[in-house]
């Protein structure tokens, strides 16, 4: 890999069985700024160009990537699709998402290009307590909501059903010094694209008053990093939202 294969180099340019490159002194510095390598524009390692979008600094995106890497290995090692998935620790979460929705249309019969996703909050904050596969999409944990959050406990109100998901909340203002509060497991269900949804380029929109459609992103950067567009339920006007800027990420900047 990239990694071992820049950090063997180094070593070796250290003990001076190597002239020292540019893309090794880059590298140093680096280490030194403890800041992802490759990330400075002007740097000559290239290990940003491999990596996936993060705003980490250097220590968090390793710990990161060793999270992500036992994920893989468990599944793998298991060959059985997790009850619920950790979103954020996929290179291309997306996809992950359109083939839930591939299983769902086999088991449906309805064709692929006629579905969509849309997501309800559960009452699990916890990824260990989801026992059951979802029915018509999956579980998804591991997101971050910036601008507001989500309620806990009492203050959540009462649940409801949802294909045999038990949800409940709405978004509500966040609470100072929170500035990127974790959300609860999260069951994205795909359902069949209604007349009256509206197609975009970032999804279908749904104009309901009780829903905020909410931007995806993998990390507080914005932009490039969209996702999808979740469905998140809200007793105030979406406007609210939308002027704060609210939205989910995948990673926080920590």
């Amino acid at each position: 890999s990239e990694i071992r294969t820049s950090i063997s180099d180094l070593d070796k340019g250290l003990k001076g069985q190597l002239n020292m490159s540019q893309a090794m002194e880059d590298l140093v510095s680096a280490f030194v700024l403890n800041q992802w390598p490759g990330r400075n524009p002007f740097s000559k390692c290239m290990w940003e160009k491999l990596a996936w979008s993060s705003q980490k600094n250097l220590t968090s995106q390793f710990a990161d990537m060793l999270l992500r890497v036992e994920q893989l290995s468990k599944w793998t090692e298991e060959l059985e699709t997790p009850k619920c998935i950790w979103l954020p620790g996929l290179f291309n979460p997306s996809s992950y998402l359109t083939a839930a929705q591939q299983v769902t249309a086999r088991n449906t019969g309805l064709a692929l290009d006629k579905m969509t996703i849309e997501t309800h909050v559960t009452d699990m904050w916890n990824a260990s307590e989801v026992k059951d596969y979802a029915k018509d999409g999956t579980y998804i944990h591991g997101l971050f909501i910036e601008g507001a959050r989500w309620p806990r406990g009492e203050e959540a109100g009462d649940t409801f059903e949802v294909s045999g998901a038990t949800c409940t909340g709405s978004l509500c203002d966040s609470k100072l010094k929170e500035l990127m509060p974790p959300t609860p497991v999260i069951y994205v269900k795909s359902v069949p694209i209604q007349p009256q949804w509206e197609a975009s380029a970032v999804g279908y929109l749904r104009h309901d008053p009780a829903i905020y459609e909410c931007p995806v992103y993998t990390t507080s950067f914005r932009g490039p990093t969209y996702v999808f567009m979740a469905t998140l339920k809200t007793k105030d006007n979406a406007a609210k939202w939308i002027q704060r800027g609210v939205a989910l990420l995948l990673s926080s900047d920590s």
